[in-house]
């Protein structure tokens, strides 16, 4: 699937070089925009790497659960469907976009919760062999620094930090700086949540592997819309959230991957009885499942993983590797009216252009841009702001149409002018 490229071109004085209506027009995947519940007033949604658009197909499926599943079934759909909801859509998720095999994906808890659990666990059995170092860089998300600084003080375990380029990310080359004989376990986002830098997955859990060391890797901001094979990496654990790219929906739960040769080694630190080899034994001690439902704690969030089943039909339907496409259509127009009109204005931007580093949004700055983000609101254009002065376009390829990308650029240059 291949999308127009449209460049710059000063000698336009009326702007017809940079119209968006020719890129959705052949756009074969235009059509999946109309799936989405509209948003009545808003004229530019960028912030789908923050929160994903509702489908209408969701409200049906939440009606018919209210009406059926749960309204007539009742408890009895827990034999029906619910006790196996978190592994077989985990491994439908697995599938369609981690490239992971059957076994090894479960749907749950939060992902600060599953950050915990997975990282815990690493360090605990790298402990067992001397090794008490997790190894962060210093621009990875507020939540994945939190938990690794409770960690660490929690268990007697130490903190290597690695200092990056916040345009970029972390690197193969400064992994390989970092890590040692003591490093249990390496954390890494795969796109920056700042710059949106990808990270490149499979070198650098090599790079982990040939220390020692195991590696979790944070699938939050590319879940979605970056193909990978987590399996064909050799990766050895990772979490994402289900509310950005995977349109779950505010609070949706988290996901957690585990390959399946570590799941009998590693102790899951919340024992709960739905991790427990017979949930219904009521046992006096607790004997974890010999699987990934081990990584289970309490109750599944059944209600809450209904959109993300909707979301995984577009998946699905699309493919991954077309929404890719998409993606870097996206974002290359925005580069392209980012360059055109807001440059000029003063703004950077912090995002690689390079399509083989970067996931799908683009960060711009300006010192303004605090100060005009409530008129951008006001005027139905919804980017993302984050401290101290940046605003990032989040691109969700399903939903976000070429319209909408001019569209809420111009209204920035508007607002800056």
């Amino acid at each position: 699937m291949t999308h127009p490229t449209i460049a710059p071109d000063s000698s336009h004085s009326d702007e017809s070089h940079l119209d968006a209506a020719p890129l959705d027009a052949t756009d074969p995947l235009a059509h999946f925009a109309e799936r989405f519940v509209p948003a009545e007033g808003v004229v530019a949604y960028l912030d789908g790497n923050s929160l994903g658009r509702p489908l209408k197909a969701t409200g049906e499926r939440i009606a018919s659960f209210l009406a059926h599943d749960w309204g007539t079934r009742l408890i009895r759909s827990w034999d029906d469907q619910w006790m196996d909801a978190p592994t077989s859509l985990g491994d439908r998720l697995g599938s369609l976009a981690l490239g992971a095999a059957a076994g090894q994906t479960v749907i749950g808890d939060s992902t600060t919760v599953l950050l915990y659990k997975l990282l815990r666990a690493a360090l605990d059995h790298g402990q067992k062999s001397g090794r008490d170092e997790i190894v962060i860089d210093d621009d990875q998300f507020p939540t994945d620094r939190f938990v690794v600084e409770g960690i660490a003080r929690e268990r007697g375990g130490s903190i290597r930090w690695v200092s990056v380029d916040p345009t970029l990310g972390v690197t193969p080359e400064l992994v390989a700086e970092a890590v040692s004989e003591r490093t249990a376990v390496v954390l890494v986002n795969h796109v920056s949540y700042r710059s949106g830098y990808l990270a490149d997955l499979t070198e650098i859990t090599r790079i982990a592997h040939d220390a020692g060391a195991l590696v979790v890797w944070d699938l939050c901001h590319s879940a979605g819309v970056v193909p990978m094979s987590l399996d064909d990496s050799g990766v050895d654990l990772a979490v994402g959230c289900s509310y950005k790219f995977l349109n779950g929906g505010p609070g949706a739960p988290a996901f957690a991957y585990v390959r399946r040769e570590l799941q009998e080694v590693l102790e899951q630190p919340i024992q709960g009885w739905m991790g427990a080899a017979d949930v219904f034994a009521m046992a006096a001690s607790y004997e974890p499942a010999p699987s990934i439902r081990r990584f289970i704690s309490g109750t599944p969030p059944i209600v809450g993983m209904l959109p993300l089943r909707d979301m995984l039909d577009q998946i699905d339907e699309a493919g991954i590797e077309a929404i890719r496409t998409k993606s870097l259509a996206l974002t290359d127009y925005a580069f392209v009216l980012v360059d055109e009109w807001l440059v000029p204005l003063g703004v950077r931007v912090a995002t690689p252009r390079d399509t083989r580093i970067r996931g799908s949004h683009v960060t711009v700055t300006h010192p303004a841009f605090h100060e005009i983000l409530p008129s951008l609101w006001q005027a139905g254009v919804i980017p993302d702001f984050r401290n101290p002065d940046a605003l990032r376009l989040g691109l969700s390829p399903l939903s976000t149409t070429f319209a909408e990308v001019r569209a809420g650029v111009a209204a920035i240059r508007s607002a800056l002018a």
